[in-house]
């Protein structure tokens, strides 16, 4: 018994006693209850009344990986080799790492419901309540170097606000890696972080990850606990599920990868400079330990951030900004 075994019977509606939901599980009274406190310490809400039983508060949908197959075009089907659906894990990232260790990995997509080891740029933490975000990683193996890949984070963030703003919703893109959604004041608060590891030959065939961490309902008193704005896709896009932004998203990203080596970041440049969240804003550059403030600008077709400082142009190719009071 899983704790999404357990989720899916108590997401009917209906209270279960612990009697009922052990013979349909096949476990014991005292099994079924010790998952229960599991699902209390995750912080997924129950209502339990005597005599009655236990249901869930609030329903939960839980990611289906037949569904999210089935609900592929063939286009975005003929590029998807395989994919997982895993309740936990370290990581997704690391999960497709293994699969290339052991010579799989090229085309594989792993979902997880949650990370106990999730990670976003520079080794910071990437933690949210279980089920309540779209995790997953992407495996692709490419032919030409490194430098074919530039901008590729960026590109993918361009696709996810694409996605978005079909649902209505108002994204807007920070460099090099995060997606932002603002509210009615332009407020922004961050929705999804990108990471792109790649391995492999720097002038020659390399395997990348990339993964993406995308908050879908974040219940209110976990983003009190945050220290900084985020957001959420039900925010602004309420009609859609996790499932139908999973299926729309790898029927976008898979084309993506496929022919990011022909088309490169040139074909994406345009659409990430029209959604640039801080476009002639004044950032402070966080780039080796230091802080230097300049004129955010646009992207260029490598992906590279031109901002102005001490009057002069300057390129750049790594680190990242920061806007003081805003995300």
């Amino acid at each position: 018994m899983t704790i999404g075994d357990l989720i899916r019977l108590l997401s009917d509606g209906e209270f279960h006693s612990g009697e009922q939901l052990g013979e349909r599980l096949g476990v014991s009274r005292t099994a079924v209850w010790k998952q229960l406190k599991k699902l209390e310490a995750l912080d997924i809400p129950l209502e339990a009344v005597k005599g009655q039983g236990y249901r869930l508060a609030e329903p939960l949908e839980l990611l289906d990986g037949a569904s999210i197959v089935a609900g592929l075009s063939r286009d975005g089907r003929q590029h998807l080799v395989r994919l997982f659906m895993e309740e936990t894990l370290p990581s997704s990232n690391e999960f497709i790492r293994q699969r290339f260790a052991h010579g799989a990995g090229h085309g594989e997509v792993c979902l997880v419901e949650q990370q106990s080891a999730g990670r976003g740029r520079r080794g910071r933490t990437w933690s949210t309540p279980w089920g309540r975000a779209l995790m997953f990683s992407i495996g692709w193996r490419f032919d030409a170097g490194v430098a074919a890949l530039e901008g590729l984070s960026l590109a993918v963030g361009v696709v996810l606000a694409q996605v978005l703003e079909r649902h209505g919703a108002r994204p807007r893109l920070k460099w090099p890696n995060d997606v932002l959604l603002a509210d009615e004041d332009d407020n922004l608060g961050k929705l999804s972080g990108i990471l792109v590891e790649i391995s492999g030959d720097a002038e020659g065939p390399c395997e990348v990850v990339v993964g993406m961490g995308i908050n879908f309902d974040l219940p209110q008193n976990f983003r009190a606990s945050l220290d900084r704005p985020v957001a959420a896709v039900t925010d602004q896009a309420a009609g859609l599920t996790r499932n139908r932004l999973a299926i729309e998203l790898l029927e976008e990203l898979l084309p993506l990868l496929a022919g990011y080596e022909e088309e490169g970041f040139a074909a994406w440049q345009d659409a990430w400079n029209s959604r640039h969240a801080y476009a002639d804003c004044e950032v402070e550059v966080l780039r080796g330990g230091q802080r230097q403030t300049a004129m955010a600008k646009s992207v260029d077709e490598f992906g590279n951030l031109w901002v102005h400082r001490d009057g002069a142009r300057e390129r750049l190719a790594g680190g990242e900004i920061s806007v003081r009071g805003r995300s």
